[in-house]
């Protein structure tokens, strides 16, 4: 039995659960996610908690309940409590802002990159140098998040660019200085 998928998701007050055919909706106060899940794992509700229940013990199914199940929790819990991730801009000059439905940011290109801010996130800027992208999908949100971070991914010669907060770069030694070839002392 699986250690994941065997347990109960408990739905927390004010979150609303609906299951059909193979299309799970939690809908609360705030935002609503939909997903369709494998046709073969049954999902259903129970004493105010979602069960995942499998077919049969061949690895697919086992593999597909532990997966099913947290992708049923993690909608729950986005819509209850959301999902954050957090960004900071390292480097001389390097700074973020809002512009309408817009995040710009100046990361030593010669022109400011737009990114435009996909429906269902919100993306804030308490600093110039950090950026805050909440949500209700985890995924969305990472996605993002990760979006963001390749227009400038931090190098490793003097750790500049766009860093997940508390991420540490590996640092690599520069070259050393070398006297000209075929120079003799």
């Amino acid at each position: 039995m699986s250690r994941i998928g065997k347990l109960p998701v408990k739905i927390p007050s004010g979150v609303t659960v609906t299951v059909s055919d193979h299309t799970v909706v939690v809908t609360s106060g705030k935002s609503e996610l939909s997903r369709n899940l494998n046709p073969q794992m049954r999902v259903s509700v129970k004493d105010g908690a979602v069960v995942v229940e499998r077919p049969s013990e061949s690895k697919l199914h086992r593999s597909l309940h532990g997966l099913t199940r947290t992708l049923v929790w993690n909608m729950i819990e986005g819509v209850s409590k959301g999902y954050e991730k957090q960004l900071e801009l390292v480097g001389v000059g390097y700074r973020a802002s809002r512009q309408g439905e817009a995040l710009v940011l100046n990361v030593g290109y010669s022109h400011p990159v737009r990114y435009p801010v996909p429906k269902g996130i919100t993306i804030d800027v308490p600093e110039p140098t950090r950026i805050n992208i909440k949500g209700a999908s985890k995924e969305e949100v990472g996605q993002v998040a990760a979006e963001v971070r390749k227009i400038r991914p931090p190098e490793p010669y003097k750790g500049k660019g766009i860093l997940y907060r508390g991420e540490r770069i590996r640092r690599k030694a520069g070259k050393t200085g070398k006297t000209a070839t075929g120079a003799t002392k």
